[in-house]
């Protein structure tokens, strides 16, 4: 998160020849990976639809109309272009859960995080114990968590599990600091960020689309588990970039762009550019340890990989044309 004074002072004064933040992003953001689109993203679009509506979830209008200005199944769609079409359903399941969920649970704990937790116990019941849901929100967990478990191998749901719960957990800690009187500090911000973005829940079906399973030595490899990281944070935050603006008016606290502006007290586009650097290093380095350690991997680990990044090119390309950002291309990089 640090930035020398040289460098805010050149992105304050840097001539901007854009008009909006979407262009200020475009400019100066790194991104390596060519756009591609899965051939079957309308077939999993229809089947978010019917898979959310069996549950219940959108029965409410609010949760509808959210479901159809964030396009779920597009974002599967981008994050995920050689997937077969029942894995890929699997992923765009997910994904429409995760924002329904994260939502809910903002909404709840904005002001009082303690009154999330039979919302946030109950899905621990269910991801750890196999305890029956209790509520339509439990049961299209339950149902999705079985869908994993059918599809992936024992090792590769079991990851699945632990790293969505890990993503449950960091949506208590969010919780706390919107809460929290003072905002929290740039270094917590981005832990706390790295646990909600609820991208590494993804990697065990990246996996699963692989011929073979991958290896203990190659899944728990130091550099592998590295990628996962940069992966992982290199794929929210950009999506943080382009939702900076609804964020600040919301009054949202996690959020890499804001996390900048609350430390350097600059204007949002300076926030920005300077977010876009770490983000750039951030891909840059993936793309430096893929390199290195891909001559040790497997067909299936460079599959492996290769999902990671899907990640990182899909949430761009996403995050870019979105309606749920769409305030982005209309705010000015003036301060």
């Amino acid at each position: 998160m640090s930035a020398t004074h040289e460098e805010i002072t050149l992105a304050a004064q840097k001539e901007i020849p854009v008009v909006d933040l979407r262009e200020l992003i475009d400019a100066n953001l790194y991104m390596p990976f060519p756009f591609q689109r899965n051939p079957h993203g309308s077939e999993a679009a229809a089947g978010v639809e019917e898979w959310l509506s069996t549950w219940g979830l959108t029965d409410d209008p609010a949760v509808a109309a959210m479901i159809s200005y964030t396009r779920p199944a597009e974002l599967a769609a981008y994050n995920s272009p050689t997937m077969d079409s029942g894995l890929l359903q699997i992923t765009a399941n997910q994904i429409a859960y995760q924002f329904i969920y994260d939502d809910r649970a903002e909404d709840i704990g904005r002001h009082t995080p303690g009154r999330l937790l039979p919302m946030l116990c109950e899905s621990i019941a269910i991801l750890r114990d196999g305890q029956p849901p209790t509520t339509p929100l439990g049961a299209a967990l339950a149902d999705l968590h079985r869908q994993v478990q059918e599809r992936c191998t024992p090792a590769q749901a079991a990851r699945w599990a632990w790293n969505s719960r890990e993503y449950v957990h960091g949506l208590l800690y969010e919780a706390v600091a919107q809460a929290h009187p003072v905002p929290v500090g740039s270094g917590l911000c981005r832990s706390v960020r790295s646990l909600i973005a609820g991208v590494e829940p993804f990697y065990p079906l990246c996996e699963a689309a692989q011929p073979c399973e991958l290896t203990p030595e190659e899944i728990h490899h130091p550099v592998m588990r590295r990628l996962s990281r940069l992966s992982a944070d290199a794929a929210v935050w950009i999506p943080d970039l382009f939702s900076a603006v609804k964020e600040q008016r919301a009054g949202g606290v996690i959020n890499l762009a804001l996390a900048y502006q609350r430390t350097h007290r600059c204007s949002l586009p300076v926030a920005v550019t300077l977010a876009t650097r770490h983000i750039n290093s951030t891909i840059r380095e993936f793309e430096e340890l893929y390199g290195e350690l891909r001559p040790e991997l497997s067909p299936s680990g460079v599959g492996y990989v290769e999902g990671m990044a899907g990640w990182i090119r899909g949430c761009y390309f996403w995050s870019r044309t979105v309606p749920r950002y769409a305030d982005t291309m209309a705010a000015p990089v003036v301060p």
